[in-house]
This record gives structure tokens, sequence and C-alpha cells, in this order.
């Protein structure tokens, strides 16, 4: 166990936290308050950004849609704002460190996975840019009825990018990306228990001398969050988070049929085959259930295995998650560190309560003995659990796994399936062919082979509740896009 004292993490240096990123300039928010951060290893407040309230909304509405309507971005040729995209990876790039203190500062992840993942995300920002580079935004096509169609590619407009507290560089980043190769102006809405990485894309775009209004940032709550959405002025919403809020948001866009693509929650399922060795299988799946303390929204959740290996994988698991060494997360030698917030620890904890009676409990489920300060749980492992039942069902969203026995493949199969959510999966086996098989049967939007295998270079989403669109790819870029098909006598000079 690792229990030492958590070091100062040093401050963050962004440059206007009371202010607000609205029409290219630094603008104070029109509420007057402040949202604190709270260190999720020590409960301290550790930093304050500006409260945007609906009145700062429309204005970011307002600027990003003059942005759009009058402004060069959306007209300009795809590869002058190439290059502009490059100037903001360079300095997001130089800043590398600097977000990943963020992202344990605010959230409570490790400072050893912190900085592969800050710099893997600005790498996935510069792929995202190559990618457009190459894209055709506007191609010829045959047809019997003229001598010369187009088929172009057009921003869908003004977009509200909406990211997590768990992720939130990476997932922010990739959807102003998108919105921006696409020629699309963007306003930025991040969490508001995670903003500072946001308040650095900003900076960023000042930068690389993106014009006004094209990039905005307004951090808020609840309230004044779904009046931006409920704006008419937007023409897309990106939104990642849980499937209860990606419900109100496709209700709001329905109505005026605005689009959107929404990444919601998942309850993954690992489905361990007879092939697979049970001390293999432990070892991973307690890996993977401690990654992030849980909080993946494709985290493999539910653990399928055969009823006659069910004990035997049981005990292997508990066995590996005992030799977890839990701590604050500035530890280097931490595995598993502290739930991002109070209100996620509470959650977890009731969740946990739910299994106590309905499943068996193996190991975990309570607060580690040598910490008295921070949101940490121990990592949980349920037994015999029912697949109808609600830690089964739901998202809990913590280092919680459950252990489900099947009869067969098609059992296996059946339960993955037996579920609202249909996101991520996996299959553990050394056959690929089976691999294959039943991952083409498994309804979710991704399946890896043996683990939690993300590629955010190829396309991903949900099936069911988990969301609606892809994010990742060409298809995340085509999410920005509207297609228009123009029919000529003759060929313009140039497209």
């Amino acid at each position: 166990m690792s229990g030492r004292e958590p070091p100062a993490t040093p401050i963050v240096d962004v440059q206007h936290p009371e202010k607000l990123w609205i029409g290219g300039r630094w603008v104070p928010a029109h509420s007057g308050r402040m949202i604190e951060l709270i260190s999720p290893n020590t409960e301290r407040i550790v930093g304050a950004v500006a409260e945007a309230d609906a009145s700062d909304m429309d204005a970011a509405v307002a600027a990003a849609r003059r942005a759009f309507d009058e402004g060069p971005w959306s007209r300009m040729r795809p590869a002058a704002r190439i290059d502009v995209l490059r100037r903001m990876a360079e300095h997001l790039r130089a800043r590398t460190s600097e977000l990943a203190r963020a992202w344990t500062l605010q959230m409570g992840g490790l400072s050893s996975f912190a900085g592969p993942m800050t710099a893997g995300s600005t790498m996935a920002f510069e792929q995202i840019i190559e990618a457009a580079a190459h894209f055709a935004f506007a191609e010829t096509r045959s047809s019997p009825v003229v001598s010369c169609a187009i088929v172009a590619h057009e921003p869908v407009g003004v977009a509200v990018a909406i990211a997590p507290w768990n992720a939130p560089y990476g997932i922010m980043l990739n959807k102003v990306a998108y919105a921006l190769a696409a020629g699309c102006t963007v306003i930025m809405k991040p969490s508001p228990e995670t903003p500072l990485e946001t308040y650095i894309i900003a900076e960023a775009a000042e930068s690389a001398g993106v014009p006004a209004g094209v990039v905005n940032l307004v951090c808020g709550h609840r309230d004044a969050s779904d009046h931006l959405v409920c704006n008419p002025g937007v023409d897309k919403v990106s939104f990642t988070g849980s499937t209860l809020a990606g419900k109100r948001i496709a209700s709001v866009c329905g109505e005026r049929i605005a689009r959107c693509t929404l990444e919601l929650g998942g309850k993954s399922a690992a489905i361990v085959r007879d092939d697979f060795p049970i001390e293999a299988a432990a070892g991973l799946l307690t890996a993977t259930i401690t990654l992030m303390s849980g909080q993946v929204c494709a985290m493999l959740s539910r653990v399928l295995v055969p009823r006659a290996r069910h004990d035997e994988l049981a005990a292997a698991i508990a066995g590996e998650m005992n030799k977890v060494a839990i701590g604050y997360s500035d530890d280097p030698a931490t595995q598993l560190g502290p739930v991002a917030m109070k209100r996620q620890l509470e959650r977890v904890s009731m969740y946990i309560e739910e299994g106590r009676r309905t499943a068996d409990l193996v190991t975990g489920g309570g607060r580690p003995r040598h910490l008295d300060r921070g949101y940490f749980i121990e990592p949980t492992l349920f037994a015999n659990v029912r697949n109808q039942s609600r830690i089964a069902q739901e998202e809990i969203f913590g280092p919680v796994l459950s252990l489900i026995p099947f009869e067969d493949e098609e059992d296996a199969i059946r339960l993955a399936n037996e579920s609202n959510y249909g996101l991520n999966g996996s299959v553990l086996t050394h056959d690929a062919d089976a691999a294959y098989r039943i991952a083409r049967r498994i309804r979710t939007g991704a399946v890896g082979q043996n683990g939690l295998r993300m590629d955010f270079g190829l396309p991903y989403g949900g099936f069911k509740q988990s969301g609606i669109g892809r994010e990742g790819g060409i298809e995340g870029l085509a999410a920005y896009l509207e297609t228009k098909t123009i029919l000529l006598d003759s060929a313009p000079r140039e497209l």
C-alpha cells in the first residue's frame, strides 16, 4: 500500500482563470462567481475558474455565429486552416508536463500515467490534422445528368463541444480538432470539475492566431450548460458523458433537427474463453478495472466466465486486487488513486452496498485503512453476479468488477448483449478466429481481443444507449460536415 503524504502539486499556469474566452478576448464572467476546484487526493481547494451563466453562454454562441457566418475561417482553403492547427499543436506539445499536472491536480489521475496520456492526446490531435490535410473536401463524380457533378463537404456550422471530467484534455481536444479542421466554429464547455486543460487549449488557439470567435471557452454548471445546448444558434452538439445527460441533449437537438454526436455510458463485457489462462486473465482484468480508478466509459466492468472456471478466476482476481498499491496520485508507486470527487465516491459506495445484497463480495468494498482523507475506495470484486442485477446493468464508474458465470458460447453472447449499453467489449482468447466470430455477434461499437484495446485514430462510439454517431478516424471528421451535391454544365476552374 502506498500512503505517504501527497507532495504539493505545482499550480498550472493558465493566464486568465478568472475570465472566459469569448470572441477572441478574455472577458469577465457575467456572474462574477468562481468555480472552485477540489483535489480528490486531499479534499482541498487547489484552484478556481470563472463561472459562466446563461448570458455568457449566449455571448459565446453569438461570437461563434458571427465568426462562422461572417468571418474567414469557414471559407478558408483547408490547407490554410491546417497551418493554423499545426501551430496550435506546437503550443500544446510544449505544455505537455503542465497539462499532465492539471489532470493529476483536478481528477486525481496517476502522475505516472498522466504524461504518456497527455502526449498521446496531443499526438492524436496531430493525426487528425494530417488526416484532414489529405481529405477531399470537394470531389468530382460521374453523372448521367450533367457533364460535371461535384460532391462538396462543408462545415456544419457552430459546434458545442462538451467534455467530461475523466479525460478532459484528450476528449475536448479531439472534438476541437475535428470541428476546426472541418471549418466549424466551436464553443468549448468543459466539466466544472476539470476545466484547466480547456484553458490551455484556448491559449493555444490564441497563440496560433485562430480568428476571433472561432474558438470560445465557457465553463458553467448544469443550468447554464442546458441553456447553451438550447440556443438556436447552435448547429451541432458533440457530447461525451452520461446517458442521462445524453438523452436530454438528444431531445433538445431533435426539437430543431440540430446535429449531435453522443458518446455515452457503457457496461462492457469481457468474455473469458477456456483457452485463456486464469492467472493471465486475473492480472489483465485487475489492471484494467483499476485504470483511471475504473472511471472509463469503455471499461470492461462485467466479466463473463465459464461456470466451471468461475470460482478459480474469482480467487485469482482477489489475489491480484489485494496486491494493488492504493495511494496518492503523485506517488510513483501508486497503482490505484482516488476517484475524482466526493459524489463519485458516494455513487460507487452505493453500488457496493447494492452488490452486497445481491451477489458475493469477494474482496474490497471499503476505504483503505491507511488513507484518512481523499476520495479513495478499494478495488472491489463481486462473484456469482446475476446479469439482471443493478451492479451488472448500471454504469458504476469506479473500480468495481462483476463476475458472471455462463454455460456455453451462445450463453456468453446472450449475456453480453443483455444490456442497454453497447460501447465496448473484449474476448479473452488466443484464438483470433473465435475472437472475430464472437466480436461480430456482440452489439457494441468496439471489441478487442485480450483486453481493453482502443485506437482513437479509428472510429469509436456506441450501439443502443451508448450513443449516436462516431468519433475518431475519417468518420469523426464527417460528423462535423454537411454534404452538398452541385450539378454543373461544365467544370469550374478549381475545386
